[in-house]
């Protein structure tokens, strides 16, 4: 595993991982989003065909990342799991029993459709749109005013805000699988997942290898960290 990447919000220490992860060092930490746990086998049953290793991959990584960081805490900043529960949410679940003491906050997202009971069987305790801890508001979705990104190739206008910004609150968010295109000789560029960070919010990469990207462009101030080969690189 590439050496973790240590980095400054609000005067507080993070560290940033290829792996897609975030942890806070002094509250012992670990932070991800979108794992979309269970699409590879959506996907299976409707005729498409994913191997099973893919989302096994993405689970080892995540034991992975809590070996390594030995979290007091796990957030899953929504999209734990893709939609209804399959084969997939059984192994999670066996994985989540082999780890019984870390404490796991899901805040819900777009895909977090399982049964409350679901939830309840995997001891995670459950935040509808919110996890407030000192100044940093964690949240799924944040539409934000002037947040302006690209899916694909294809712009998507501002959203319409429905979080209103507070002068003492720094949001970490997920949900649209951020990435940056990168330029190369020839006018050639490819397209990388990335974590993206502005004055006010963070927008953390998809935990899922297993997903698309939503192409932003950054702004003066604004810092990104690309993820090129299982290395983090600084790119704005």
């Amino acid at each position: 595993m590439h050496p973790p990447t240590p980095y400054l919000l609000r005067n507080t220490k993070f560290w940033l991982t290829a792996e897609r992860c975030l942890f806070w060092e002094d509250e012992q930490i670990l932070i991800v989003s979108d794992l979309h746990f269970g699409k590879t086998g959506h996907f299976r049953k409707a005729g498409i065909a994913v191997p099973p290793s893919v989302y096994k991959e993405d689970l080892q990584r995540l034991f992975q990342q809590v070996q390594y960081f030995k979290p007091r805490e796990l957030i899953f900043v929504g999209d734990l799991f893709h939609s209804r529960a399959n084969l997939e949410h059984d192994w999670f679940k066996k994985w989540r029993n082999d780890i019984p003491l870390l404490r796991m906050h899901l805040v819900m997202g777009n895909h977090d459709i399982l049964k409350a009971q679901d939830y309840a069987d995997l001891d995670l305790i459950i935040h509808d749109q919110r996890l407030e801890i000192g100044e940093f508001c964690f949240v799924h979705d944040l539409q934000w005013p002037g947040m302006d990104y690209i899916e694909g190739d294809v712009r998507i206008p501002d959203p319409v805000a429905n979080i209103v910004p507070h002068p003492d609150r720094y949001f970490i968010s997920g949900h649209i699988h951020p990435g940056i295109r990168l330029y190369g000789a020839g006018k050639q560029s490819l397209r990388f997942p990335c974590f993206y960070f502005t004055s006010s919010f963070a927008v953390l990469p998809a935990f899922s290898r297993f997903t698309g990207l939503a192409m932003i462009e950054p702004k003066d101030g604004d810092d990104v960290f690309a993820i090129v080969e299982n290395k983090l690189i600084l790119v704005s």
